[in-house]
């Protein structure tokens, strides 16, 4: 009555060239994928300790920001308490020293691709001296309050000169304007810390 059917043979699956494919699928992402790279701050090291006596000697004092963090993330400049916010002012009016003041840094005047004859901030310098207590969160506010200070003054002079603002420029035009105002940061060593530790011991 009842009909057996009849067992159909499954069709086996050639794999022999899988792995060249995944291979050759690898090899594809990495040449066509772009990997993100990380970005950082440019700053300058603390010199060699027998050098530090010559180098400051070397720089004026006019030139020179001084900012301080303590153990209690007390921001000061100049040995003046002050606020990131304030900070933000104080490192646009220092680096720009627009009206020439004799206490602000000296400037210097350079050819400049695309901008010509042009007097550049190149003397400045911004020193760091952040306690080993100090928290990260205070010292990276810091730092972005010193960006933020350098970019309103190259905002200002995209605008004037080029009509849009530093992030729209080419990269010509980019290099011409962080010829003007290079960020100039020296990173210093942490004196207070290091007194408070050695009187410990």
């Amino acid at each position: 009555m009842f009909e057996r059917r009849k067992k159909q043979s499954v069709p086996s699956l050639n794999t022999t060239s899988t792995a060249d494919i995944s291979f050759m699928l690898l090899i594809f992402f990495l040449m066509t994928s772009s990997m993100d790279t990380d970005k950082g701050l440019p700053r300058q090291l603390p010199p060699p300790e027998e050098s530090e006596v010559e180098q400051e000697m070397m720089v004026k004092e006019r030139n020179v920001l001084a900012l301080q963090l303590d153990a209690d993330n007390h921001l000061t400049c100049n040995g003046e308490a002050t606020t990131n916010d304030e900070l933000v002012r104080r490192v646009a009016e220092f680096v720009a020293n627009d009206a020439d003041d004799p206490s602000l840094p000296e400037k210097s005047e350079r050819e400049v691709h695309l901008l010509g004859l042009t007097r550049v901030s190149d003397r400045h310098i911004i020193t760091i001296q952040a306690d080993r207590r100090t928290s990260y969160d205070a010292y990276f506010q810091m730092q972005n309050a010193i960006v933020a200070g350098y970019n309103q003054l190259r905002n200002r002079l995209a605008r004037q000169r080029f009509g849009h603002d530093y992030r729209q420029c080419s990269q010509e035009e980019h290099d011409a304007i962080a010829l003007v105002y290079p960020q100039r940061v020296s990173e210093m060593p942490p004196e207070a810390a290091n007194k408070e530790e050695g009187g410990e011991q």
